[in-house]
């Protein structure tokens, strides 16, 4: 008889907890912003654009020793080692 009164409280504090989670029970921990301020979100955003440049830049770099045929590899070292 003590068996099965227990397992019956832990059961209904089971039930409680599910219907607390499933209804949105209001609990103490607040919720996250993911938000940059906004004093801040400007210059961060002049930050991107002027690295985005500078990418940029480089990559009309490379393009340009790609499109001109100059480009050259050499091989100083070959590993000969692989084994079949």
């Amino acid at each position: 008889m003590k068996l099965s009164k227990l397992l019956a409280v832990v059961l209904i504090l089971q039930v409680l907890i599910l219907l607390t989670q499933w209804f949105g029970g209001h609990g103490t921990v607040s919720t996250a912003q993911a938000q940059v301020p906004e004093a801040d979100a400007t210059a961060q955003r002049l930050e991107i654009i002027d690295e985005l440049k500078a990418n940029n830049a480089k990559l009309d770099q490379i393009a340009a020793v790609l499109s001109s045929g100059n480009l050259q590899v050499h091989v100083t070292n070959p590993d000969y080692s692989i084994q079949k």
